[in-house]
């Protein structure tokens, strides 16, 4: 059989990995993909990004599933258009998908059906907006309404910054109709984890859990970024936290929004912040796997995934139990020179080694042009290692590191620092 990843970046390149190693399948393209999926015999990049003629595509190759990554062609109705034709696909619909394509949407949501979550008003005019931060102070969030590529969420820690980033976005207009308007929330202190399942309209599979690292500098300091790096699984997710999560907050939500006549499939991410007596609220919801999260999943789970696909599209994934690697999986992000603000590409890379038994380099911003790998966007590699605890996967990443150079990469050298800590503190 063949299929297609829909997308270009660090997780469909994990997705389409996962996917050819299945026996079934002969080939799959990964629509555009990036450097590294041309460099792969077992995936075929293909450059087409019309929906519908990425439609006529999957009928004329007759591609047996979909599985699409990113954001903006669910936002954009793939799911609806592939399903009027009788494609396979796996994705939330148009209407499902405004869980992550409108903030405001989704804290009413949350509000409706006593999802935990952080207190928030919405706001389209920017002197109310301004009054009421000064009525709440500082640190307190302010997030772009809609889909912002990860740039639409400022953790403002004086008055001052939460003033600037309003006025960028509903005065300056920086980010276009995403920031038309601003969602301001209570800063919530504590722990993040990245909760991810998989949804069929009715069963809900757990994936393992992990954690992202959002700030470029080590030790969480810096501008926030996509994700400079996860790691899976996370150990403050134990078993009791992931019981009260499925029960307290994914649930709710997919029963939610069937009682809304929201019917959701795909991909369901709850962002979570985990305070210090170890109550979980909701961040935000992508209808997506999580980048980089979804590299060290991949790089963990065992057997045959594009069969559960197959079963998430069929409606059973009931029937699903998913077997994981024992061993930690750890993310590093490499990025592009002056990531995240305007990042440089066209800057040769080299030394990316070879997959073996215990690391796999994921491209992102890469561009394969007569065998020069060039960068070609912020994110450029994410680098996996796999190992017994936390600190052997962060060395098998970092030595992995070692081997790779392009002009102007960065990043952070602490990924998984907060397990480390967790043990040893």
């Amino acid at each position: 059989m063949k299929l297609l990843v829909v997308g270009s970046g660090g997780r469909e390149h994990a997705l389409a990995w996962k996917l050819a190693q299945s026996p079934r399948v002969q080939l799959v393209y990964v629509a555009p993909g990036n450097g590294g999926t041309a460099q792969d015999v077992r995936l075929r990049n293909l450059a087409i990004t019309d929906l519908n003629e990425l439609a006529d595509f999957v009928e004329k190759e007759q591609i047996a599933l979909t599985l699409v990554g990113p954001e903006q062609p669910l936002a954009a109705g793939i799911v609806n258009l592939f399903r009027s034709r009788g494609l396979k696909i796996f994705g939330p619909s148009k209407e499902a998908a405004q869980l992550e394509s409108s903030k405001d949407f989704a804290k009413a949501f949350m509000k409706r059906h006593a999802i935990p979550t952080a207190e928030y008003e919405t706001f389209a005019d920017v002197a109310s907006a301004h009054a009421y931060i000064d009525s709440k102070g500082a640190p307190i969030v302010i997030k772009a309404d809609g889909l912002a590529a990860g740039k639409g969420v400022v953790v403002a820690t004086t008055l001052e910054e939460a003033h600037h980033a309003v006025d960028m976005m509903l005065s300056d207009n920086k980010l276009g109709d995403a920031g038309a308007r601003v969602v301001i929330e209570e800063f919530l202190a504590g722990e993040e984890a990245s909760f991810i399942v998989m949804v069929d309209g009715i069963n809900v599979l757990p994936l393992a859990s992990s954690q992202d690292h959002k700030r470029l500098l080590d030790e969480d300091h810096g501008p926030n970024t996509g994700g400079m790096g996860a790691y899976s699984p996370a150990p403050i997710v134990t078993p009791q936290l992931h019981a009260r999560v499925m029960r307290e907050i994914i649930l709710p939500t997919v029963r939610g929004m069937e009682k809304e006549g929201i019917r959701f499939t795909g991909f369901l991410y709850a962002g979570l912040m985990i305070d210090a007596h170890g109550n979980p609220k909701t961040l935000e919801f992508n209808c997506r796997m999580g980048d980089p999260e979804t590299q060290p999943i991949m790089a963990r789970l065992k057997g045959d995934f594009s069969k559960v696909v197959e079963q998430a599209i069929a409606g059973t994934l009931d029937t699903v139990e998913l077997e994981w690697d024992r061993r930690t999986a750890l993310g590093v992000v490499l990025a592009a020179h002056n990531y995240p603000d305007a990042p440089r590409k066209g800057d040769l890379i080299s030394g990316v080694p070879p997959e073996t038994g215990d690391a796999v380099t994921f491209h992102a911003g890469t561009t394969l042009t007569d065998d020069r790998l060039t960068t070609s966007g912020g994110r450029v590699l994410c680098v996996v290692g796999l190992a017994d605890s936390v600190r052997s996967a962060q060395s098998v990443a970092y030595e992995t590191i070692n081997h790779i150079s392009f002009d102007g990469m960065q990043y952070r050298r602490d990924i998984g620092f907060r397990a480390v800590n967790r043990k040893h503190g």
